[in-house]
């Protein structure tokens, strides 16, 4: 491309003996939470291979101390991870709500039609790009996992099967594709080559042409506790603060941001190019800058302060367990989200404790969580044996899962869930 990257590092070629920030390149010294040793939180196992080996990596999250980016080493490469994925985002309701909404303002605000083009990095099974068909926008998906991706193509929707950077932008400016529009949903943390991503969007970005991002807020993470959503997937975990800089240090400017409730709290970040002017930066992103500032995000110190709040949380989950169980209860779970088995292997839960989970995700029943072994059944077993208790993992879907459990009020069944802190209705 014919240029320098600004504050770009080269990646670690062992992530064992080489900790340095993916962004800035400083060593990293600084814990923010060890959560041990876990396995990859989506690679779920079958029953032939429930007698084989499993390997676990450190959930050591720290954090820079020069630019505050709180991070994972690169432990497994994507390509381990995202080649073959579990995760199909069609399955929740809410999300698909989400990208509805999601595609109907980015329709009008930015005045896309015809002749435009939305691009979505990390499109998944085409869960968000299919809402841009009413309105004739044409699309194009960039998805890595072929499993997902092969859904996506069976509705239509365009797809390249590829991981997204540099190299695969500048094809594409030079195929005569640039995004008018482009989209990267929860993507951002799971990018280990992070100033190779970023260039890339900036190549791909249309001159005139809108980039957003949505992305868990580290923020939200530290109040709430969510700890589980810590795992070797996501590589990063940003601050708006932080953010802002990246973006910024491959010329591009964050002029708009919105507070979103997903995923317990996440930011959709709105940004262009730097030369153009013709989108002024609105009075929402001073505001969260100052805030975060007033909370202490521009401080290694307040980085630092999260890890026994994890503890507590831990102890007061095994707590309600071990008193249950005394108690003869029956204890299910709903759900077998990464976040799930995060929390599962953090604090030691198995089948001593949680009988089975369910998920809607026909892809993962009669397979078992990564490193608890718990089986994963259809959501009809629970009918079937009737929990006590039901044990909620993607607690940011509360409101939606409890209303499709309503029928298991009928045999007295409570929910459960643990984060932010304990919970039982």
């Amino acid at each position: 491309m014919g240029e320098t990257l600004p504050m770009s590092a080269p990646a670690p070629a062992d992530p064992l003996s080489s900790r340095t920030c993916r962004f800035c390149g400083s060593p990293l010294e600084h814990t923010v939470v060890d959560l041990g040793p876990s396995p990859l939180c989506e690679t779920f196992l079958t029953a032939d291979q429930l007698d084989q080996m499993e390997p676990f990596y450190p959930l050591h999250v720290r954090v820079c101390a020069d630019c505050l980016l709180v991070q994972l080493p690169e432990y497994v490469s994507p390509a381990d991870i995202f080649t073959e994925y579990a995760y199909f985002s069609s399955y929740a309701a809410s999300w698909l709500e989400h990208a509805r909404a999601y595609a109907e303002m980015a329709q009008r605000r930015f005045g896309l039609g015809r002749d435009s083009l939305v691009v979505e990095l990390a499109s998944n099974d085409g869960y968000l790009l299919q809402h841009f068909g009413p309105f004739g926008v044409p699309v194009l998906g960039i998805e890595p996992a072929r499993n997902v991706a092969a859904v996506a193509i069976d509705r239509g929707i365009p797809t390249i099967t590829e991981f997204f950077g540099a190299e695969l932008a500048t094809r594409l400016v030079a195929e005569g594709r640039r995004a008018d529009l482009l989209v990267g949903n929860n993507v951002f943390a799971h990018v280990p080559d992070l100033n190779d991503f970023v260039a890339g969007m900036r190549v791909l970005l249309a001159p005139d042409g809108v980039l957003t991002l949505e992305f868990p807020h580290l923020a939200r993470l530290f109040e709430q506790n969510q700890f589980d959503t810590i795992y070797h997937e996501h590589f990063s975990y940003y601050s708006f603060l932080v953010a802002c800089r990246v973006l910024a240090a491959h010329r591009l400017t964050v002029f708009d941001v919105e507070e979103l409730p997903t995923h317990g709290g996440s930011l959709r970040v709105y940004a262009r190019h730097q030369a153009d002017q013709s989108k002024p930066v609105e009075p929402a992103v001073g505001k969260l800058l100052a805030e975060e500032r007033a909370t202490g995000f521009d401080r290694l110190d307040h980085h630092l302060s999260f890890g026994p709040r994890v503890e507590a949380v831990k102890h007061a989950l095994l707590r309600f367990l071990i008193d249950a169980k005394r108690q003869g209860a029956h204890i299910a779970g709903y759900g077998a989200p990464g976040k799930g088995n995060t929390l599962l292997n953090y604090c030691g839960i198995r089948t001593d404790f949680l009988d089975y989970t369910v998920d809607r995700n026909p892809y993962k029943h009669g397979r078992f969580l990564p490193g608890t072994r718990i089986p994963v059944h259809a959501p009809s077993k629970l009918a079937e044996t009737r929990p006590d208790y039901v044990l909620i993992l993607p607690w940011n879907l509360r409101d939606e899962i409890e209303a499709q459990l309503d029928y298991a009020r009928a045999w007295g069944a409570r929910f459960v869930i643990a984060i932010p802190e304990l919970s039982v209705w």
